[in-house]
């Protein structure tokens, strides 16, 4: 006598399998902002705790120049629980000058897309193929001869736009804390004249009525 028994789950290829990891990373993808403008002594915890009024953070990747001599501004991407999240914190960092660790600017944010992620799966229907382009290849040789003289210039160039960037940043920076420091003083002074009564001296000279705490 024969057992029928269940039929056996149909085998999922590496095809499914490869369509379904991007499936997943385009979702991340859509829960995840681009910030830009983060001081370099910013860390997760610092992004966690300035987007909690709206977002919780699941993931920081940290986005950072090395090939600089430079201690120039970094950026993150931040991934948040669900796209409601990151819509919520986009709005609140666009709509108002939104500024994290200390840097003179407020941060600039975005959606976040496939391409900024440095850990990405390959995307599924598409086959790449590498080799390495020799001199005898001859006009495809030359075409990147080209491009590796254009993209050393493009360098020169972005370093000279970061090193103006910086010095912006230093003005900029010395500005808003003249304006700081000069704020402070009127308060100071302000809170001087409070406690030694001199508020109630310039009240009564020009006949104004004081609350009870002064």
């Amino acid at each position: 006598m024969s057992q029928v028994g269940s039929a056996p789950a149909p085998m999922v290829t590496s095809h499914e399998d490869a369509k379904k990891a991007y499936a997943d990373f385009e979702k991340k993808v859509k829960r995840t902002i681009y910030i830009d403008h983060l001081s370099p002594q910013v860390t997760s915890s610092v992004l966690k705790a300035a987007l909690a009024q709206c977002a919780n953070v699941v993931d920081v990747e940290f986005i950072v120049n090395y090939t600089i001599p430079y201690d120039i501004p970094s950026a993150a991407l931040v991934e948040l629980d669900d796209e409601i999240q990151a819509k919520a914190a986009l709005d609140l960092m666009n709509d108002f000058p939104f500024i994290i660790g200390g840097m003179p600017r407020p941060v600039r944010a975005t959606c976040a897309k496939p391409d900024m992620f440095r850990e990405r799966p390959p995307r599924p229907d598409i086959k790449k193929e590498f080799r390495w382009v020799k001199q005898e290849d001859g006009t495809e040789y030359e075409g990147m001869k080209k491009l590796r003289i254009l993209a050393k210039r493009q360098e020169a160039e972005n370093m000279a736009l970061i090193k103006n960037q910086l010095e912006e940043e230093k003005e900029l920076a010395k500005q808003q804390q003249e304006l700081l420091d000069g704020n402070y003083k009127k308060y100071d002074m302000l809170e001087n004249v409070v406690q030694n009564g001199n508020m109630k001296s310039l009240a009564q000279h020009y006949g104004v009525s004081l609350a009870d705490e002064f």
